[in-house]
């Protein structure tokens, strides 16, 4: 089934008083955008419908936080699950701020560092058995501690999960869910990581002064 966008539906959007209209305005000030700038903030990537995230910051007003998805058409429905969670806790929503925006831009490790405080934390989880196995390198490369990881989240589910709508409709088909968190390592010399095309470029160096030699041996 196809979601359909009705066009009232984006007015209804832009009203929203904890919808950040201009994103790119914010960079460096966050914090000024809530009513208690001095907690810690947390971004939740790739929020969706809201289920996530709604839950966790209606539940927890000491931290602050911000849930970017890349289309308003499932931002409006993470509007009305915050709204409805907030009303469920009669707390104002002053804690949480959505906002629409492509987070596939840049190289997303790397650039977290800029933003995350030493010994701050990544919480990874994802059902493609190819992204996580692939991501116990990445995130070490990148300058991260991984200090806890499961291939099976729900086998010992951690208190601190909340179950995202796709977490719940993967597990159903008997997906398992896999996750791990990673701490970000002080210090720019803990990145490790070399772009693959750099890698295929040393790769292809390595390839030609070897059959150089094995040319000038061979004279």
């Amino acid at each position: 089934m196809r979601m359909r966008f009705k066009p009232y539906a984006h007015d209804e959007l832009m009203a929203a008083d904890f919808h950040v209209h201009d994103p790119f305005v914010w960079g460096g000030k966050w914090h000024s955008q809530y009513a208690r700038p001095e907690q810690p903030f947390v971004l939740e990537l790739g929020c969706g419908k809201g289920g996530f995230l709604s839950q966790l910051a209606s539940a927890h007003p000491e931290n602050n936080y911000l849930g970017i998805d890349i289309t308003d058409k499932v931002l409006i429905l993470a509007k009305r699950k915050i709204e409805a969670a907030y009303a469920a806790a009669d707390r104002p929503i002053d804690n949480v701020k959505i906002m629409s925006t492509d987070i596939e831009r840049p190289r997303q490790l790397i650039q977290y560092r800029d933003f995350l405080k030493d010994g701050g934390d990544i919480y990874f989880k994802t059902d493609d058995d190819d992204l996580f196995r692939d991501s116990l390198s990445y995130f070490p490369a990148s300058g991260y501690d991984i200090i806890w990881q499961t291939y099976d989240l729900h086998e010992n589910e951690p208190e601190w999960n909340i179950r995202t709508e796709h977490e719940g409709m993967f597990t159903e088909m008997g997906i398992k869910i896999k996750a791990l968190i990673a701490r970000k390592k002080a210090g720019d010399d803990s990145v490790t990581w070399v772009e693959p095309k750099v890698l295929k470029k040393l790769a292809a160096q390595a390839e030609a002064e070897a059959k150089a030699a094995e040319g000038e041996a061979n004279v």
